[in-house]
């Protein structure tokens, strides 16, 4: 009895910000996953084309930034197993899994990376170009039969198909948005080795440092938006908006590139990659936390885990192909290559807009 007063207690206490007290512990965790992550995925693909002279693989620019987008994309598809596994035998089990995994490869990799041939050291292409039609046939395919899976299932409900429905437009969103967002890791990358003007009173700026901004825009603005929802309440604007509004701005911060794509070495200012990240930041907070929150407000009641499954899927897929873009962008004009991403990007936001009165029908009272 004492135990049931005990969690009855947890669940009421609201002293962490208004929030329940153990949501302090999964920050925490999220926070020192996403350290792990973020901090090596920042300096990956400049680990693997620097030169063996500068610490780097020496690996060709474009088979580098292909490797970080199927990295990118491996992780969040492992998502899938995870939620998967949970379905079967418990929470605990699908968490122990990402831990072993991740122990397992941290242990594997410190034990037998002196002992590999200079083989090894020779990353061949991962997949060829003539391999990227077939893959991402299988990744579509994979997407429409998770989707099928879902909607087919018996228990189901009919609220609960239209939400699902309801999900689809913004998955596509949500993989347009991701497919830019990323490539902070593989184009902007690259452009602020090449092109940015990292000199600072004399001192030059590492490369790695320009993935820092982001991060740091984040901490400072996430609390802004949150006051702003809540201030809003109600009068908010709805998830299909702000997922349209994200993709979007997302669009429009790529058309800030253009007055500076094509410049020669160190020709684009340092604040004018500040601010440039700064819309990809406000597009990030328009999408990103909704996403996931939107993912359990949608899933059917035996599908929870899966529909957050399938938003990362999204992700996944947005970050392969931020890597397949990245390939383009070492050969196609900068302007040409901004200009056609971001407009694409803006005319799906637009889209969205249009549609986003049936798609909040089809959401059954969810926002």
């Amino acid at each position: 009895m004492s135990k049931v007063v005990d969690h009855a207690a947890a669940r009421d206490d609201r002293s962490f910000f208004g929030q329940p007290r153990s949501l302090a512990n999964i920050l925490g965790v999220e926070m020192w996953e996403r350290f792990s992550f973020y901090g090596m995925q920042g300096i990956l693909l400049l680990y693997l084309y620097f030169s063996a002279a500068d610490g780097g693989l020496g690996i060709p620019q474009t088979t580098a930034a292909g490797i970080v987008g199927a990295c990118g994309g491996g992780v969040y598809l492992a998502a899938i197993l995870t939620g998967l596994l949970q379905t079967k035998v418990g929470f605990h089990y699908g968490f122990g899994l990402a831990a072993v995994g991740r122990a397992i490869g941290l242990t594997q990799g410190s034990l037998g990376r002196k002992r590999l041939p200079d083989a090894a050291r020779r990353v061949p292409d991962p997949l060829p170009r003539s391999r990227w039609s077939r893959y991402t046939v299988i990744a579509i395919v994979a997407t429409i039969a998770y989707f099928v899976v879902i909607l087919t299932n018996r228990p189901i409900t009919t609220i609960e198909r239209k939400r699902v429905y309801a999900f689809i437009p913004l998955f596509i969103a949500s993989a347009a948005f991701w497919s830019r967002d990323q490539q902070q890791f593989t184009v902007v990358t690259i452009y602020s080795d090449e092109r940015l003007d990292r000199a600072l009173f004399g001192w030059e700026m590492p490369v790695s440092w320009v993935q820092s901004i982001n991060p740091v825009l984040i901490i400072v603005l996430s609390g802004i938006f949150a006051a702003l929802w809540t201030r809003l309440g109600t009068r908010q604007p709805s998830t299909p908006i702000k997922f349209a509004v994200g993709t979007a701005v997302m669009g429009g911060a790529f058309l800030l590139f253009l007055p500076f794509a094509g410049g020669a070495a160190n020709s684009t200012p340092l604040l004018a990659m500040i601010g440039i990240l700064l819309v990809f930041t406000i597009a990030e907070l328009l999408l990103s936390p909704v996403g996931l929150s939107v993912a359990t407000k949608l899933a059917p009641e035996v599908f929870k885990t899966q529909m957050v499954a399938l938003f990362y899927l999204s992700v996944a897929l947005g970050s392969a192909v931020a890597g397949v873009l990245a390939t383009w962008y070492a050969t196609a004009p900068g302007r040409v290559y901004f200009s056609v991403l971001g407009s694409i990007a803006i005319v799906l936001g637009l889209l969205l807009v249009l549609i986003s009165r049936p798609v909040l029908r089809l959401m059954g009272g969810v926002r």
